[in-house]
């Protein structure tokens, strides 16, 4: 990959307050992401907002406090990822602890009825003789779902963060903070995040009535304990981290290194070769949330579902073990998915033309579970919007796009169905990633109507990859004490990344490892003596290893490597520059 000098992160110590106790690598690295004052690094609990501006509050509370007193039974709807997972065993845990007597959940399949609360995953609720269903991490677009359940007299309960369309559905009450009029400043949250603060304001209200109370009465429950689904949730979903989300997830975070944690969250870190005694957020993001995933990509989600419920850490072990096989399964599958699609890619002939701006990549061979997983490495490879397509089954198509920054996928897919109309059978999702549904006789059509949508919104610039960076580290940099730094100083992750850097340095060996991925040892001026560990993952597959020179600029990430229980120092190379 031959990428031009990285651009380097602005940093401008006069108009940083920081407490001296700051290193001053870390204000750089935060001044680069926009945070310029100490406030904005607090990231305890009592920092957040209230949830009180939400709109819709009132109406989910007097909702959630009549069902508690007359005893109504409530199934919880939920989906088949992550944040759909965590949000579905946060609602049931937290309400369990509050009293509600008649608890359950109901995950739709989503090859039989894909996604949200549809009219079909609605008559499969009916035989459960719900009184009141409760969306999480969806519904907002479920317009005849939603209609559905009341004519069979179901209350309904949304909550979601995905952007609602121009109609909202016809609930009892919706919690979302990204519906039209709403005032809060959470617009970030997870689905599960949403949940959380609804929990906060339910016992609140529960509080203020005294019902933790008296003899026969649930005792109040610490909401913290849940926290570490929370991050969890927050982290896998990839929302933005603004302050909200890294309050959310840092305080999830320290409860699992102390080992307050989900004996199921637990043991998918134990798959993953994690120690939760100093986990991260990208391990959560890496390890965690794929392991949870895949029970949605390739089975039932119900199966993440109870892993994460179970109190039972022997049981919960078990149940973690069928996520990391399904994990890898979906490995495999990813991977002959990618190289098939690579393969059609490069043997493409366009006759001159460059490839479309708007990507659309169609197999009705391929997983219909996995090909948003197979959209990023496509976008990743060739840096403008993808959507990849499977069967779903009849005459439909089933789509996952995802995007690149300046690019908002959802509101673009508005556009091709306001201008199309019949065009797309359903779709939504947010502005990086989403999912839509058409006819099979329509792709070919809807193909060309994206990529001109998508050569409308953006500029020949826009498709040009842009390494940021957070600049060069000075040879006394490279520490144990200053990686260890790094990693402990986010959260780190989406808008809000890993700090990077970039530098000039010699190789002094190098070997493959994993077929793939590329050992490194390498030296630079002001350095220590002795050369020191990189590994560029998956280097194989995007440079001529065998070509590489002795000198080369490498854009790296400055880590811990722990192996055997030592640690040591160890760059991960995300990018090689190669001279023109």
């Amino acid at each position: 990959m031959r990428l031009t000098r990285p651009r380097t992160r602005p940093f401008d110590p006069d108009l940083c307050s920081f407490d001296k106790n700051i290193p001053g690598i870390l204000q750089r690295i935060y001044a680069g992401r926009g945070i310029t004052d100490q406030k904005e690094l607090d990231l305890g609990l009592a920092s957040l907002p209230a949830p009180d501006a939400l709109l819709g509050l009132p109406e989910a509370l007097n909702l959630l406090e009549t069902a508690l007193r007359d005893g109504w039974s409530i199934l919880i709807v939920g989906d088949f990822d992550a944040d759909g997972a965590t949000s579905t065993a946060l609602a049931m845990l937290a309400l369990r602890a509050m009293g509600f007597p008649r608890l359950d959940f109901l995950v739709p399949d989503r090859f039989r009825y894909g996604y949200g609360l549809t009219p079909e995953i609605v008559e499969s609720a009916r035989d459960r003789q719900p009184d009141l269903l409760i969306t999480v991490d969806n519904g907002i677009s479920s317009i005849a779902g939603v209609a559905a359940a009341k004519s069979y007299g179901m209350r309904v309960l949304i909550t979601d963060h995905h952007l609602p369309g121009a109609e909202l559905p016809s609930a009892d009450a919706i919690v979302n903070p990204h519906q039209p009029g709403c005032p809060f400043e959470g617009k970030n949250l997870a689905g599960v995040g949403v949940v959380f603060y609804l929990l906060m304001a339910l016992r609140q209200r529960l509080r203020a009535q005294d019902w933790f109370s008296g003899p026969n009465k649930p005792a109040e429950p610490n909401l913290a304990q849940w926290l570490d689904l929370v991050a969890l949730g927050t982290v896998a979903d990839l929302v933005p981290l603004d302050r909200i989300n890294r309050v959310l997830v840092e305080q999830g975070l320290r409860r699992m290194r102390a080992g307050q944690c989900r004996p199921g969250i637990l043991a998918m870190l134990e798959y993953g070769r994690r120690n939760f005694r100093s986990v991260v957020a990208s391990d959560l993001g890496f390890a965690v949330g794929p392991r949870l995933n895949a029970a949605g990509r390739l089975e039932d989600m119900s199966l993440g579902i109870d892993c994460l419920l179970e109190d039972n850490s022997s049981v919960a072990r078990r149940r973690a073990k069928v996520l990391d096989d399904l994990n890898r399964d979906r490995r495999v599958i990813e991977a002959d998915m990618e190289r098939q699609a690579m393969t059609a890619l490069e043997s493409l002939d366009l006759g001159g033309e460059t490839l479309p701006w708007g990507l659309c990549l169609k197999d009705e061979a391929w997983h219909p579970g996995v090909v948003g997983l197979l959209a990023s490495r496509v976008k990743e490879r060739y840096y403008r919007p993808v959507i990849a397509f499977a069967a779903e089954g009849g005459e439909r198509l089933k789509g996952s796009a995802r995007s690149i920054p300046g690019f908002h996928i959802r509101d673009a897919l508005d556009a091709v169905a306001a201008a199309h109309p019949g065009l797309v059978d359903k779709f939504g999702g947010h502005a990086m990633a989403a999912g839509l549904s058409l006819p099979r006789g329509h792709y070919e059509m809807f193909s060309a109507a994206f990529d001109r949508e998508v050569r409308r919104r953006l500029t020949p610039n826009d498709l040009h990859f842009e390494i940021v960076t957070d600049g060069e580290l000075s040879g006394e940099d490279f520490t144990l004490e200053v990686a260890q730094l790094l990693r402990t100083g986010g959260p780190w992750g989406q808008h809000f990344p890993e700090p990077c850097f970039f530098g000039d340095f010699r190789i002094v060996g190098q070997r493959v490892v994993g077929e793939k991925h590329l050992k490194l040892r390498v030296s630079a001026s002001g350095m220590p003596d002795e050369p020191i560990d990189a590994i560029a993952f998956g280097a194989l597959e995007k440079y001529d290893v065998e070509a590489l020179p002795d000198q080369m600029t490498l854009v790296y990430r400055l880590e811990v490597n722990e192996f055997r229980g030592q640690q040591t120092v160890q760059l991960v190379v995300e990018n090689i520059l190669l001279p023109a």
